[in-house]
């Protein structure tokens, strides 16, 4: 039922949260600024349900992939009445026309503050953990009983001390142990008021990722330190710093070389697919309901972030027709003095278009009938 459920809020989420936020962002600083708005719709496709107030029509559309605003004068194909002209977006400051369009992407910002926010105020600082515990012990490895269960090591095993590092991280223990494979290491676990020392010998196995690491047998979980409200703000926003950074990296590695060639050759040639291959939004939810089972439905709220961040990020790539895209010939036409024909720009649109179509498409087919295993 969590994993379940945790897909249907997590979508949930998408739909009645992140598309709508973001084009009420183009909407309000649009009326803010006196741009005539015709439509204001969620999805595309055929029409489902739209109600007008004024001169705008508001409602919802079949396919639920998007949204937007419709602004009189955007459409290159369609003429402005006269009487309109003083309110379609062409005959706005660029400064104005600007800000709509920024308004969309930054919205996700926002959003993706507020789950951090909350995600952190629910499960504690992540940039402050406590000391890591063993949450199972695994009987073997390499087809022999594991160093940890061997030791004696038992799940609830807090790690106060590996070697010569007191307190040591997840990534800490694993570097040592690795550094260490097939060497008597002393790990000092905490259990209860005890302090015991056991002494392993790390062997060399397959980590999460698909690497050989040095191995224990053991699971660990860093339990972040409880914070207050106004820790769960700072570290939230730090945490939108820290998804922007990634997610940008995450974009180059997805819709670059080797991403592509990733999904042709999983599609194709029969690659097998690992945690780092692209994934769909079908994916993505099925690694949120399994997020959830392991952690909790309050994991939701961090993926949700985290998704935000990268889907405004990627909207504010320079290209059309993404808002980014909208930025760029803005930027080019003040640079310029002169205005771009947008007409001239819809093969670009259609290339770009047609690429994310193809690309979305594969990995969805990917996810549905090749899905990625499930994470150790």
């Amino acid at each position: 039922m969590t994993f379940a459920l945790a897909i249907i809020l997590f979508y949930a989420g998408l739909l009645l949260v992140v598309i709508p936020v973001h084009e009420l962002g183009h909407f309000l600083v649009a009326r803010r600024f006196g741009f005539k708005i015709e439509e204001y719709f969620v999805g595309f496709g055929p029409k489902i349900w739209s109600t007008r107030r004024g001169e705008i029509e508001y409602g919802i559309k079949a396919l639920p992939v998007g949204g937007y605003v419709k602004i009189t004068g955007m459409d290159p194909f369609k003429r402005v009445a006269p009487e309109d002209l003083p309110r379609a977006y062409g005959s706005k400051p660029r400064w104005q026309r600007a800000l709509v369009i920024l308004a969309g992407p930054l919205s996700h910002f926002v959003i993706a503050f507020v789950l951090f926010a909350a995600w952190i105020g629910i499960v504690g600082n992540p940039y402050s953990l406590g000391t890591p515990t063993v949450t199972a012990v695994v009987r073997t490895l390499n087809g022999e009983p594991s160093p940890a269960f061997v030791a004696g090591m038992q799940p609830g095993d807090e790690i106060v001390r590996v070697g010569t590092i007191a307190d040591p991280t997840n990534e800490q223990m694993v570097t040592y142990t690795t550094d260490h494979v097939g060497e008597p290491v002393e790990v000092v676990v905490r259990r209860g008021a005890e302090r015991i020392p056991i002494t392993v010998t790390p062997v060399l196995a397959e980590g999460e990722g698909g690497d050989q690491i040095g191995r224990l047998g053991i699971s660990l979980v860093e339990t972040p330190d409880p914070v207050g409200p106004v820790g769960a703000v700072v570290n939230g926003g730090r945490l939108v710093g820290t998804s922007v950074v990634d997610s940008f990296v995450n974009i180059g590695q997805v819709f670059g070389p080797h991403g592509v060639g990733t999904v042709f050759r999983t599609l194709f040639l029969g690659q097998e697919r690992t945690s780092e291959s692209p994934q769909s939004v079908v994916g993505i939810g099925r690694s949120v309901g399994q997020s959830a089972e392991q952690g909790g439905l309050e994991n939701v709220l961090f993926l949700l972030g985290f998704v935000t961040v990268f889907v405004g990020l990627l909207n504010l790539l320079p290209l059309p027709p993404f808002d980014g895209g909208h930025l760029a010939v803005l930027l080019i036409e003040k640079i310029r003095g002169r205005t771009i024909d947008m007409r001239k720009l819809i093969p670009v649109s259609a290339v770009v278009m047609g690429f994310l179509i193809l690309f979305v498409g594969a990995t969805v087919l990917l996810d549905l009938t090749n899905p990625i295993p499930n994470t150790p």
